[in-house]
């Protein structure tokens, strides 16, 4: 099985953090397959082996990544891994070769004994700390808890930024380390001083014309992941072009669907960091009315729920509230009532009405879109919610009606 000189191990690329994970696997997993590899990788929405489904769920614990190990044809595993599995039971696999943190912020506090950032941080150096000492950990410049995670690892460490003026990465290009960026309006690999721009941003789809800053963070980590494995700028910068944001390829993240007199957008925003990043891009959306369908998650705490819904607050004109899944623990009426709280606290006089079931609201909110509308739903239900709307926009293709 395996003759002097060959590896008995395949290669693993893990990707952790709190926001971006399964977008950031997805893309490196494309940028893998584009490069002949038959890639295996697991994301919050399935396992897949190159672009095909074996199964569907969450799948980012360790039973998921021994799916991909396990599997013969499997050539490279790109494993996008949770905090949930490993404080269940761990990671799944021994070492890998290269762990990306995306950022930590704030969910999930409260539950499990991970009460601040600080402990959530230690639950996800534990992907980092399995990297192999000739591996690379990739991590955020932008996010704190991100850079004090570096000081405990045996590997080498890379830093990505959207900001090319961070210290930390002036710092590391004075040193000649290895850094990715984005400067004037480019994802660009630095090596010291040497620049190597791979893409212009508003030419990488996943950026949604550039306007989605969350969406370059991500791609800025994909894209030094990959160039540290070993892959050219020219195959990775052909991957940036051809990696399309769409129900199918990114299920829940920023699938925008375009109706003849409004535009919807799902997105699987559930936390507050989430929630500004959605935002920052509404910033650059003209639109008659934006209106937003929320919802609370019962295990979160309560000045999560409620700050949520004073960012929902400022970023749209009409929300609508539904709360049918997700209560753990609290009834429908006690998270309604904090994101009534949040929404009131915020300056803007917003309006809103509370329709429970979420595909009511989808429903609800297209048919009674005005012209020039965008409706944004903010969705943990991403399969319900992308059929519901793939459902209205067919109708109005095949008929024009919906």
């Amino acid at each position: 099985l395996y003759p002097p000189g060959k590896s008995c191990r395949i290669p693993i690329i893990a990707v952790t953090g709190t926001n971006g994970k399964t977008t950031t696997t997805r893309l490196i997993a494309h940028i893998v397959k584009n490069n002949g590899y038959k890639v295996g990788f697991t994301t919050s929405d399935g396992i897949y082996i190159q672009n095909h489904m074996m199964e569907k769920g969450d799948t980012t614990g360790p039973k998921s990544a021994q799916y991909i190990l396990r599997d013969p044809t499997v050539e490279f595993a790109v494993l996008e891994t949770a905090r949930g599995g490993i404080l269940r039971s761990g990671l799944g696999f021994s070492i890998c070769d290269i762990g990306v943190i995306t950022n930590i912020q704030e969910n999930h506090l409260g539950i499990n004994d991970i009460h601040t950032l600080a402990d959530l941080a230690k639950v996800k150096a534990t992907v980092v700390k399995s990297i192999k000492k000739d591996g690379w950990a990739i991590l955020n410049a932008d996010d704190e808890h991100c850079v004090k995670v570096a000081a405990d690892l045996n590997c080498n460490v890379a830093y990505f930024s959207l900001d090319e003026e961070n210290p930390l990465i002036k710092k590391l290009s004075s040193e000649g380390k290895i850094v990715a960026v984005y400067e004037n309006g480019f994802i660009t690999i630095k090596k010291g001083e040497w620049k190597m721009r791979i893409e212009r941003a508003t030419h990488v789809p996943l950026t949604l014309g550039g306007k989605a800053k969350f969406m370059i963070a991500n791609v800025l980590a994909a894209t030094l992941a990959s160039y540290l494995w070993g892959f050219k700028t020219e195959d990775i910068r052909l991957s940036l072009q051809t990696f399309i944001p769409s129900a199918a390829q990114t299920p829940g993240r920023m699938n925008i669907f375009e109706f003849k007199k409004f535009k919807v957008l799902i997105d699987f925003a559930h936390n507050t960091s989430g929630y500004k990043g959605v935002e920052e891009y509404l910033q650059s959306v003209e639109a008659t009315k934006k209106i937003g369908i929320i919802a609370g998650i019962g295990d979160r705490r309560d000045e999560d729920i409620k700050e949520c819904a004073a960012i929902a607050a400022r970023m749209f004109d009409h929300i609508i509230i539904r709360q049918e899944k997700y209560l753990r623990g609290r009834t429908e009426n006690e998270i309604i009532n904090l994101i009534l709280e949040g929404i009131k606290s915020s300056d803007k006089k917003v309006t809103y009405e509370i329709i429970s079931k979420e595909t009511e609201a989808i429903r609800h909110a297209i048919n009674f879109a005005e012209e020039g509308s965008f409706i944004t739903a903010l969705s943990d239900v991403v399969a319900n919610a992308i059929e519901t709307v793939q459902e209205y926009l067919d109708k109005e293709n095949e008929h024009g009606i919906i």
